[in-house]
């Protein structure tokens, strides 16, 4: 019996030692563990992947960039001086085509030089025929010398327009935004230049015309001159004597 109550006194006594550890070993099982290592690599591993972030914005960025310069070269430049200039042309080429006497074209200057200005005068020509031949080359040469001035009037109208596109222009380049606006302006500067020279050319080859059939009708003149003379001199066999009967 009293064996017994040892055996109860000592299970109660060992319940009571193992009850707290059993009761308490659940919160010790809550505990969280700090493992630095692992921390230092999860930190390492987030910056790596804001850095790949960051780049990736950076090249976004960039063609962004590109894209808004790539923009700006393929705009058109607002300002265009091509239809004043080809209009002015015409003008020009009108005035031209307009030429008095002898136009500019190759069969109608061979006729003229056969007919009105013959390299000589081989038969001779009535007074009338020489007169009116005569009048027609000297209102050649002064139709030719005021188609020159008619010219060269329109060249110097287009200096003013020629001026103030020249200051559009030059201001739009200036202004330019990118490669194809200063591309355009240049090249618009470019063919006012080839409209100077147009006008150039035009002037000097109205007065080239002029003075060739100013020269022309001089040469033809001496010509006609000395076709005069030989008409002149040419007076026949002369004077021969014969008999004559007075009365009857």
């Amino acid at each position: 019996m009293k064996n017994t109550q040892t055996m109860k006194t000592a299970f109660l006594f060992g319940a009571v030692l193992v009850l707290p550890f059993s009761v308490s070993s659940p919160a010790q099982a809550q505990w969280a563990v700090y493992d630095g290592a692992a921390h230092v690599q999860t930190v390492l591993i987030a910056a790596r992947e804001l850095q790949q972030v960051n780049q990736q914005a950076q090249s976004l960025l960039n063609e962004a960039t590109m894209l808004e310069n790539q923009a700006r070269n393929l705009a058109n430049l607002p300002l265009s001086v091509l239809a004043p200039l080809e209009q002015s042309i015409q003008q020009t080429e009108q005035i031209v085509g307009q030429a008095q006497g002898l136009s500019y074209n190759l069969t109608s200057i061979d006729q003229a030089f056969t007919q009105t200005y013959p390299q000589a005068l081989a038969s001779p020509s009535s007074a009338a025929q020489m007169t009116a031949d005569a009048q027609t080359r000297w209102q050649n040469a002064r139709g030719a010398y005021q188609d020159g001035l008619r010219v060269q009037t329109g060249a110097v109208e287009n200096l003013e327009a020629t001026r103030s596109q020249i200051d559009s222009l030059v201001t739009s380049s200036q202004a330019a935004t990118g490669a194809l606006q200063a591309a355009q302006s240049g090249n618009q500067l470019a063919a006012l230049q080839t409209r100077q020279l147009a006008d150039l050319t035009a002037v000097v080859t109205a007065m080239g015309r002029a003075q060739a059939l100013e020269g022309a009708r001089q040469v033809e003149s001496e010509e006609q001159g000395r076709a005069q003379l030989t008409n002149f001199l040419n007076y026949g066999t002369g004077y021969t004597p014969g008999t004559a009967q007075m009365f009857h």
